[in-house]
């Protein structure tokens, strides 16, 4: 029996996969057609994948698991069935049937349970906190509300389902492929030809190498695991504390989703809600995520100085030309994604054109061709299906969040609350919009917390001043970042376990390696030529002195520059670093000075040490 179910749901899989890439080639059906198809494929899917556990405690297929099957092809088939009647009906005028009504709570009740198998309680618990909301305090007729979730594009059949139907699947399946011809490990060496040489080399090759996988995987967990158990094990036996080693790898793998060119899947839901193409996303992110990134990497070159790490021996290391002939091309996917957008063709078209080069690409050399065949194309089409049902069943959930929001005009109250609270002061509002997205992401994914922070916080940042671009990747960036932010810090516990290390102490030292990027998307608010807004002399100062104002901070942080800091030192480059993140010629000739003062005493001291010795 578990045989034919495995089939049935690598069968299904793989229908999945070839529907929407047929459809990233070629016109996608009407949105509800199409929405539809994509819901009904993941419910069918995470029922076979996820079922029920059995008495024993084991995990089979039950009754209740094709009973729910059955129903969730009988509330969308519904849907087919009727779709002419449901689009020329007067929304919120002509009455519901009470079949209408039927399907509307048989759909919400399955998408609620669908969505806590893939992804948890929290999610579905705040949907039903919503409906709640509407039904009792609001006081939206049921009627009018199972009409919104069911019968409209503004509630589960909304864009966010859109977006994981359109963008999301035919790029979780890009990565997929991309896994299978072996890229992975041409990142690993890539990585380690270039930086494992250095000071702390093994943590700057996890920072690379992560930030690498990060184009063809959007989940920080994922991350972790695929880079973890090569990097950490080489972090702690060059000297590394086992929590800082975890904390390097949790970073470096949560940054993934906000790096270009193929971020987490919010990105997508993002380019969805500002009525922009998807590199148009990429171009707003790529100049915080090299903030991100370098503040890692200065965070642990300065804490190996400190405690006198060395790397990893040249011998020991793959060289980088060799990398490059033997596995160089497997970049050529990533160019052709690259290359594609910035030609404006649309983002799944340039997903597919890279997923359907993959395997062709890593054929074209002996050294990659191994263990690559039918079976792998198979294997590719059933894992990217699967990798995006979490995401189709967050889309799905939000959208009753989503509809519940629009139908009350909670976003709206919401929006006064914030500005309320922080008394038309931007800064408060901020920091109250950081604290919901880290609370957010704890408990969800990142795309259904980004999703509800949209609705609820991000209007109340624009009507206070900040540009809308700046304001939807403020909420994007915290978000990202509860992964790792303690207690709930899901890529830190997956790299403890790694580590052998205690998890609140590697919490604790991600949030303190990645302090930078937590300070990041408050530079961008105040200052948006940070995302490549407004004129190249002044998006290049702004990026030149943020680049120096983090590493101020990491070597604050961590206590070392040109040599050990004193306490004193350490004060001076704290006010530098925010006296460079700040936008504005004084504060950026302040924050130098400090910064110069600090590095010309340590220069000097060395230099006289030096001298003694000799």
């Amino acid at each position: 029996m578990e045989r034919v179910i495995g089939l049935a749901a690598g069968g299904i899989a793989m229908a999945m996969s070839l529907y929407h890439m047929w459809f990233a080639a070629s016109a996608p059906p009407e949105a509800m057609i199409f929405r539809g198809t994509h819901l009904l494929f993941a419910l069918v899917l995470v029922y076979l994948f996820a079922p029920a556990a059995g008495r024993d405690g084991g995990r089979r297929l039950l009754w209740l698991d094709l009973a729910l099957i059955a129903a969730s092809a009988a509330a969308i088939g519904y849907v087919f069935v009727n779709y002419q009647y449901i689009v020329n009906r007067i929304i919120y005028i002509d009455e519901l049937t009470a079949w209408d009504q039927a399907m509307a709570v048989v759909l919400v009740a399955v998408v609620l349970d669908a969505s806590r198998r893939m992804i948890g309680w929290a999610l579905p618990v705040t949907a039903l906190v919503f409906l709640a909301y509407a039904v009792f305090w609001s006081g939206v007729k049921m009627p009018v509300l199972l009409e919104q979730m069911y019968l409209s594009t503004d509630g589960i059949f909304g864009s966010t389902l859109g977006v994981s139907a359109s963008y999301v699947i035919v790029f979780v399946l890009f990565g997929a492929f991309m896994e299978k011809s072996g890229t992975g490990r041409l990142f690993m060496d890539f990585a380690l030809s270039l930086t494992g040489h250095t000071a702390g080399g093994p943590g700057k090759v996890s920072i690379v190498s992560s930030s690498l996988f990060g184009t063809i995987s959007g989940s920080a967990v994922a991350n972790v695991m695929v880079d973890g158990p090569i990097t950490i094990p080489l972090m702690k036996k060059t000297g590394f504390r086992p929590p800082f080693a975890a904390a390097v790898e949790a970073s470096a793998s949560t940054g993934g989703q906000i790096m270009p060119p193929i971020m987490g899947a919010a990105a997508f839901v993002m380019a969805e809600y500002l009525a922009v193409s998807y590199f148009q996303v990429t171009v707003w992110a790529w100049i915080p995520a090299l903030l991100f990134y370098l503040a890692l990497f200065f965070a642990v070159h300065f804490e190996a100085k400190r405690v006198g790490l060395e790397g990893v021996p040249r011998a020991e290391l793959p060289r980088l030309g060799q990398v490059m002939r033997e596995r160089g091309h497997l970049f050529i996917p990533i160019l052709i994604v690259l290359g594609g957008m910035a030609m404006s063709y649309s983002a799944p078209l340039c997903a597919l054109a890279g997923t359907l080069a993959t395997l062709p690409v890593a054929l074209m050399r002996r050294s990659t061709r191994e263990g690559i065949g039918w079976r792998t194309v198979v294997e590719a089409l059933v894992g990217g299906a699967r990798d995006a049902l979490a995401v189709a069943m967050a889309c799905a959930c939000a959208g009753i969040v989503i509809g519940v929001i629009s139908l009350t005009g909670l976003g709206i109250t919401f929006t006064q609350i914030v500005i309320a609270l922080a008394q038309n002061s931007l800064f408060l509002a901020l920091v109250l919009t950081a604290v919901a997205g880290i609370v957010l992401g704890m408990g969800m994914p990142t795309t259904p917390a980004y999703i509800v922070m949209v609705s609820l916080l991000v209007p109340a940042l624009i009507k206070l001043g900040v540009v809308t671009p700046a304001a939807h990747m403020f909420a994007f960036y915290f978000a990202v970042l509860s992964a790792i932010t303690p207690p709930v810090a899901l890529a830190v516990f997956a790299a403890a376990a790694l580590a052998k290390a205690n998890m609140w102490r590697a919490g604790f030292e991600a949030v303190r390696i990645a302090a930078a990027g937590f300070i990041v998307p408050f530079m961008f608010a105040y200052e948006p030529a940070l995302l490549a807004i407004g004129d190249w002399g002044t998006i290049a100062l702004a990026t030149a002195t943020a680049t120096i104002g983090v590493m101020c901070l990491a070597s604050s942080l961590y206590g070392y520059l040109l040599a050990p800091l004193a306490a004193w030192q350490r004060v001076a480059l704290a006010a530098a670093a925010f006296l460079l993140i700040k936008p504005g010629i004084v504060t950026d000739a302040m924050g130098l000075g400090l910064l110069g003062a600090v590095a010309a005493l340590q220069w000097t001291v060395s230099r006289r040490a030096a001298a003694s010795r000799v």
